[in-house]
């Protein structure tokens, strides 16, 4: 491709994606309003995905089940099965491959595609995106959108404004049309801008998205400074660049290759635990998961964070502290002693509904610092052992006979991913 040649980007969303996929493989549910929701007995019931029908119902994302069926008592609610929807997102992405080999992935139901070498093969930009539709339609019976324009930025707005709510579900948004189509529309349909940015902007007196294009940048960044703080510079700039339609990043396959800056778990209990050993149950799951996924990717940390939140619900307490460890680590008993310290520090006594556990500033573990007071050659071969097994057979293979206890989770949590069933 040519220095200056324009390009031509694609954001394709995937309708409703848990409830299309669900859809598909139950086709009594298809005329049907469907949901996929969390378990309500183990604290999660929210709604992660409506299909169309169910949101003409007024059910939304993210709400709570129970507020959920009080719209649409009809509604057919399905268990997430996380792991089928990772298959069906990766069956997609083959399917973006056949017509380039630069996809991006922005979420499970979201990816960038930049098309431009591939126009001469496959033909325009709608052709393209009617092809891509179709197949994606015939091969997983999901509905996808389609925004088109020569950059990330463009391609995602010109999807999340328009492309989902038109009967076509294709979009294009080009640079020479932001002003006439994208000023126009209010602040609230920016992307990175939610309810709260909302009303800091209407405060701003800024009630449009050309409201904010149109700010010079210096007079918008002194805005931002006198309402946010010094530290709010690239915030203002970020905003006022997507006003303008402005991105220079390209479209970069692997972009979840690149090594993370933290790794951690969180945890919603079934109930208030109120005892200590019952926290300490819960604290030592969490651990042992974030070293074993450090283990797995290669690192040992030196930072570890614990966060909690703390009943009632209706004026939750709790805390986020973390702490540096004496020696970068991953190894379980090392961290857990870390976390219990954190933890009690800080904890108020009052009954646990959430907990969390992260590990950051990572080394390669490769090499480690031996010490005088514990065996970390021994260690490190039984931890390894460990993972293996339950790499082969599953995280429940092998427990703690804490985690077997009334208290314990891991079970359970070995049955999901991401907090999801699989």
């Amino acid at each position: 491709m040519s220095k200056g040649k324009e390009r031509t980007i694609f954001l394709a969303d995937c309708q409703s994606f848990y409830a299309s996929v669900e859809k598909a493989d139950h086709p009594g549910c298809r005329d049907k309003p469907v949901a996929v929701a969390g378990d309500p007995a183990m604290r999660s019931g929210i709604i992660l995905a409506a299909c169309p029908i169910a949101k003409k119902y007024g059910v939304s994302t993210a709400e709570r089940l129970g507020e959920a069926l009080k719209k649409c008592p009809d509604l057919v609610v399905m268990r997430p099965r996380m792991q089928h929807y990772i298959d069906v997102s990766l069956m997609i992405t083959k399917i973006y491959e056949e017509f380039t080999d630069l996809v991006e992935v922005f979420s499970i139901d979201e990816q960038f595609l930049d098309v431009t070498a591939s126009l001469p093969i496959f033909g325009d930009p709608d052709t393209i995106a009617m092809t891509i539709q179709q197949k994606v339609l015939q091969q997983t019976g999901v509905k996808v959108r389609i925004g088109i324009s020569s950059n990330k930025i463009l391609a995602k707005i010109a999807t999340d404004i328009w492309a989902k709510k038109n009967a076509s579900g294709i979009f294009t948004l080009l640079p020479s049309a932001v002003e006439e189509n994208l000023w126009k529309e209010p602040v609230s349909k920016m992307f990175g801008v939610g309810s709260r940015m909302t009303a800091h902007f209407a405060r701003l007196g800024m009630y449009t998205i050309g409201d904010v294009a149109k700010t010079p940048l210096p007079v918008l960044k002194d805005k931002f400074r006198a309402r946010f703080g010094k530290q709010s510079d690239i915030h203002a700039e970020v905003m006022w660049r997507t006003a303008n339609g402005l991105d220079d990043s390209p479209v970069t396959p692997g972009t979840f290759d690149t090594p993370p800056k933290s790794i951690g778990h969180m945890m919603t209990l079934p109930r208030d635990y109120a005892e200590s050993s019952e926290v300490d149950t819960i604290l030592l799951e969490l651990t042992e998961e974030v070293c074993r996924d450090c283990r797995r990717k290669g690192y040992m940390a030196s930072i570890v964070t614990v966060s909690c939140m703390c009943s009632p619900f209706d004026a939750p307490t709790g805390f986020s502290r973390q702490m540096k460890m004496p020696d970068p680590t991953n190894h379980t008993g090392t961290v857990f002693q870390a976390v219990k310290r954190l933890f009690y520090k800080f904890w108020d006594t009052m009954p646990v509904r959430r907990a969390g556990v992260m590990l950051s500033q990572f080394v390669d573990d490769d090499t480690y610092q031996l010490t005088l007071f514990e065996d970390q050659v021994k260690a490190r071969a039984l931890e390894k052992v460990t993972d293996s097994i339950k790499n082969r057979f599953g995280n429940a293979a092998i427990v703690r006979a804490s985690s077997l206890t009334t208290a314990g989770q891991a079970q359970n949590r070995a049955l999901k991913i991401g907090g999801h069933y699989k």
